[in-house]
């Protein structure tokens, strides 16, 4: 084999968990090409990889992309994706192929019946199983996340009272159910007493603003100031990173930073945990809840009204 398509749309998190696979591949074949097909709005999550020969993108449909992919004449396609839109390509492309095994039903046994039938193995490792027929084992190196020298975040250009340190907290998830509310926020926020950078994107500015004006100056606000490279540049300068269960989370854990996950609808049980973070990194959840996962994804608002897995959380536990 000379040249190998790997496939994962979207999203950021999900993307960022498929590098080892990346590496794997490119350091124990070093002779092929490793390329990647992901959504545009994700291309710069891997564009800077040092692995991957070329990154193709899609906006929509795989038909923008099927010409140029035949072109390539790929000799084979890792399918880490595994839905309609990668069998459509792996489809025109006609070429022998390896695809993630998805575990749907065994997820929705542990969401509706609250029956916990998942392997205790990291998405990652799950992964990996994937090209295992190619001989590719797994190096234990972690994840990887590359910024361009454009994009790192210069200490002296934020304010000086955190440029001796600070915490980065990532306030925003893609779903309402796997976010903190804003006040137990600002409060886990007041009783940390240190500098604190806030994480998230344009979505979050809003209830970025209202828990810097409740905190006062020990905040940066830096939500929706930065792009995802800036972002991840910040996260990588933090002393320690607070999260939700999402995307920059486990661009926390490529850098190898001190992790305190906070986990609401979503479990640890589903794989998706930081993976190879620092040693003392944490998990805080709600355990023992009896409508806890309700989803394996999440959703706008709590689906009981009561929205225990984040009121219940322990501040204290998350400050200690």
């Amino acid at each position: 084999m000379k040249k190998i398509l790997i496939i994962r749309f979207s999203s950021i998190g999900d993307i960022v968990l498929t590098t080892p696979v990346i590496r794997c591949l490119k350091m124990q074949k070093p002779e092929m090409e490793i390329h990647f097909l992901t959504k545009k709005s994700f291309k710069g999550i891997v564009e800077n990889n040092p692995y991957l020969t070329k990154v193709h993108c899609i906006e929509k449909d795989v038909k923008e992309i099927v010409k140029e992919l035949k072109k390539e004449n790929f000799d084979f396609v890792v399918d880490l994706h595994n839905n309609i839109r990668s069998m459509q390509a792996k489809t025109a492309l006609g070429k022998p192929s390896a695809s993630f095994r998805k575990l749907n039903f065994k997820k929705w046994m542990l969401v509706n019946f609250k029956i916990n039938k998942m392997p205790a193995m990291h998405i990652v490792d799950r992964y990996l199983q994937t090209v295992a027929q190619l001989g590719i084992v797994n190096d234990n190196k972690g994840i990887d996340f590359f910024i361009p020298e454009k994009d790192e975040v210069a200490l002296n250009s934020i304010p000086a009272s955190h440029q001796n340190g600070y915490l980065g907290f990532v306030i925003g998830a893609r779903h309402y159910t796997k976010q903190l509310p804003i006040s137990k926020i600002i409060s886990i926020c007041k009783k940390l007493n240190q500098p604190i950078i806030l994480l998230g994107g344009k979505e979050d500015i809003t209830n970025a603003l209202e828990i810097e004006k409740a905190v006062g100056t020990s905040i940066y606000n830096a939500c929706g100031k930065y792009n995802l490279n800036q972002s991840a540049s910040l996260v990588k300068q933090a002393t320690k990173i607070i999260s939700h269960d999402t995307g920059l989370m486990h661009i926390a854990a490529a850098f190898k930073k001190e992790i305190i996950s906070i986990w609401g609808n979503t479990v640890p049980a589903f794989g998706f945990t930081p993976y190879f973070p620092a040693s003392s990194s944490r998990m805080v959840e709600v355990k023992n809840l009896s409508c806890r996962p309700c989803s394996k994804i999440g959703y706008e608002k709590c689906p009981k009204g009561h929205f225990k897995c984040m009121m219940l959380i322990d501040e204290a536990e998350v400050v200690n």
